[in-house]
């Protein structure tokens, strides 16, 4: 199969500008795959050498910084409670359980939100809501984007060099083993917050 599509794509300018939008909308529509799209970009990188895997990392993080950023304006601004969305479904019941504990457990909340669906924009939300302090919060944001980043990417890269010869199935490997990953974490972190939590 001739890849040259797929790397003209990778060399596109518009890419990384693309990227830091969709991480950015992800935090407040969360059925939009940014994991799935940095752990590919992460696996084009590797297969084809564009785009510059150095550059990947920072962009997704800074969209993930200010996508949690702006949902942390929203919960200071507006709260938990305006919106139906917001009281009912699992986006609710994540905001009940992130707005018990965003006080306790900020930093871990803030860290383990990233690799769970609904929890980044219930996490986010609760620690405006809860005028968690911003010199508090701001780094610990940081710090979870850079990381949730870098593992992304990381998971992609080792795929593509994997596959090096293969751009187009780089890709399409990647995406699977990242949303199994991705679901593992889910279930260890939801597994560890059940024990952490406790019976009424």
């Amino acid at each position: 199969m001739d890849d040259a599509w797929i790397s003209a794509l990778a060399a596109s300018p518009w890419l990384l500008p693309a990227l830091f939008g969709l991480v950015v909308a992800d935090a407040f529509v969360v059925v939009l795959p940014s994991e799935t799209a940095v752990v590919a970009f992460g696996a084009l990188a590797a297969s084809t050498g564009a785009p510059d895997p150095g550059a990947i990392v920072p962009v997704a993080a800074a969209g993930a910084v200010v996508g949690d950023g702006l949902c942390y304006l929203i919960g200071r601004r507006i709260g938990l409670e305006r919106w139906r969305w917001q009281r009912e479904g699992r986006v609710g019941a994540a905001l009940r359980r992130a707005r018990d504990g965003v006080h306790r457990r900020t930093a871990v909340l803030v860290f383990t939100a990233r690799y769970v669906p609904f929890a980044r924009i219930a996490v986010n939300l609760a620690a405006g809501a809860g005028r968690v302090p911003l010199r508090r919060y701001l780094p610990l944001s940081l710090g979870a984007g850079v990381a949730w980043a870098a593992y992304n990417v990381g998971i992609g890269a080792v795929v593509g060099r994997a596959v090096a010869d293969a751009p187009l199935v780089a890709v399409a490997v990647s995406i699977p083993v990242a949303i199994t990953l991705g679901l593992v974490v889910d279930r260890v972190v939801a597994g560890l917050d059940a024990r952490r939590t406790p019976s009424p």
